[in-house]
């Protein structure tokens, strides 16, 4: 067993309750933001069991999903622009509770709950897929491009997951405002997405043949 992988991950996962609790309740200004809860939970506990899955399935897979530490400058702006919206979207869920702006009904926060476990089970299907996958932009070792599932219906299912999720978070804590600033994630996420398109082309062989036959980047007939 590698212990050292297992403390890494479970001390990132850990780090992350404790930033994503002090975003959601210190602006909230109370644990009853029962929104908060929710969103924890469907966070953290899907989180934990793929990453259990991981370290004893697919090691190397965890490893590399460790790995946030991009090596170009344009991406390195995108993930401070995407922890920048976060921060935001979450303190203002947070701010809505406290001083009473207007809450999404339960029912319609559940139902968003929802949607952003569908989203985490798509991604979890697209690491099931892609052996390659990094959290970082480059080309490892070996890599091979993969066209089948859901990669023969968009180059870059993992993204659209993750815009399911992270549009359905604000949603899921209760707030519209903090969904129109989440909303920013769609430019940055078409600023990543040219980039890492850009060196797939470039050092993935096959990449460029794989662009034509499989045409949309995230939504079938649209984009």
């Amino acid at each position: 067993m590698d212990t050292k992988l297992l403390s890494q991950a479970l001390g990132k996962l850990g780090l992350g309750v404790v930033l994503v609790a002090l975003l959601l309740f210190l602006p909230a200004g109370s644990l009853h933001f029962w929104n908060g809860w929710l969103l924890m939970a469907a966070l953290f506990i899907p989180m934990l069991c793929a990453g259990l899955v991981m370290f004893f399935k697919a090691p190397a897979l965890l490893r590399r999903r460790l790995n946030a530490k991009e090596r170009q400058a344009e991406q390195k702006g995108v993930i401070a622009w995407s922890g920048l919206l976060f921060v935001a979207a979450f303190v203002l869920a947070g701010l809505g509770f406290r001083f009473g702006w207007y809450i999404l009904p339960r029912g319609a926060c559940l139902g968003f709950a929802l949607l952003f476990l569908i989203g985490y089970a798509l991604f979890g299907e697209v690491l099931r897929e892609n052996e390659y996958l990094s959290r970082t932009v480059e080309v490892q070792a070996g890599q091979r491009v993969v066209d089948t599932g859901l990669y023969g219906l968009v180059r870059h299912p993992m993204y659209a997951a993750t815009v399911l999720m992270f549009l359905a978070m604000p949603l899921m804590l209760g707030s519209v405002y903090a969904l129109l600033v989440m909303l920013g994630y769609l430019p940055i996420l078409a600023v990543r997405i040219r980039g890492e398109e850009a060196l797939l082309e470039k050092e993935l062989a096959g990449y460029a043949e794989y662009k034509q036959k499989v045409r949309y980047r995230l939504i079938p007939y649209i984009w």
